[in-house]
């Protein structure tokens, strides 16, 4: 699987399925939590367009395929992803339009969406180890598209009775949620920009200020182009920050910010502020209570002191 895949003539057409929506009330909900859900004709749409910020995996399965390993697998992996990715489910044969729209063939398959483009990876039940080799192709060609961003933790369905209504968008990130959603992402920079400026304090533009800002920096990385400047030169201050940026998108924060600690430790002069202030950034963009910035947080206090 290369990046071209996701971007070549033929691919299927989600927006299909919009004329085919039933009426309100018969679309699913989350699977159970985590980054898992449930999608019907209702939902489908809504859900495939978060494929511009992040992959979506999506399983069709139906229980006459007594494929439950091949599930577990894939719920497993989502889980491990932690947001890298989100997995739709599909039961077929509750949901025929899906398959009839998709031109499914059989059951389980399991398909990828980037950018609204879906890309068929395996059918029948596929063992982990080849599931996992598949994952790391979706996110490799995610990247090279410009696909970067995490998936927020699906809630677990209510029980009866415990339902709320769902909390409207909030209208201060409407110009820069329509920004990403056009894969516009220097002009979700810019908006989100807009709103820390007026008000420092705002956490939440502050994230996805530096989520916008590491969106456009891998939308025009070059992993080929990075490892080749790194050869030359692996004190190149330009070719670690995109070292660190790729590390980061391909779901290895660890790594990233290792990169840009050892750049820190060797560095005093305003390359080391440049480096700190990229390390900031991508703190930022995963969150400040994860152990794994918790952890960098005090390498940085000893890098610096």
């Amino acid at each position: 699987m290369t990046s071209s895949n996701f971007s070549r003539p033929g691919a299927v057409d989600l927006s299909a399925l919009k004329a085919q929506a039933p009426a309100p009330g018969q679309g699913g909900g989350s699977a159970g939590g985590g980054y898992v859900v449930d999608v019907t004709v209702q939902t489908f749409e809504d859900v495939m367009r978060k494929s511009l910020q992040h992959p979506v995996l999506v399983e069709l399965w139906s229980p006459r395929a007594n494929a439950e390993a091949f599930s577990a697998d894939l719920a497993a992996l989502a889980a491990e992803g932690q947001g890298r990715w989100l997995l739709a489910r599909a039961n077929v044969d509750e949901q025929p339009q899906i398959a009839q729209a998709l031109q499914v063939q059989g059951v389980p398959t399991l398909a990828a969406v980037i950018g609204g483009q879906m890309i068929p990876l395996a059918q029948g039940p596929t063992p982990r180890a080849q599931l996992v080799e598949l994952i790391e192709q979706v996110m490799q060609a995610a990247v090279a598209n410009g696909i970067v961003g995490r998936a927020e933790p699906v809630a677990a369905a209510p029980t009866e009775g415990e339902g709320e209504a769902e909390a409207a968008p909030d209208p201060r990130f409407a110009a820069a949620d329509e920004a990403l959603e056009r894969g516009d992402f220097a002009a979700a920079r810019e908006e989100f920009d807009k709103l820390v400026k007026a008000n420092p304090n705002d956490t939440e533009a502050i994230a996805g200020a530096a989520q916008a800002g590491l969106l456009a920096r891998a939308a025009t990385l070059d992993p080929a182009d990075i490892t080749q400047r790194l050869t030359d030169d692996p004190s190149d201050l330009a070719a670690n920050l995109d070292a660190a940026d790729l590390d980061f998108a391909r779901g290895d924060a660890e790594a990233a910010f290792n990169r840009l600690l050892d750049v820190i430790r060797a560095r005093r002069d305003e390359e080391r502020e440049t480096a700190r202030v990229r390390l900031l950034e991508l703190f930022t963009t995963l969150g400040n209570a994860d152990p794994r910035v918790i952890k960098a947080r005090r390498a940085l206090t000893s890098a610096l002191f």
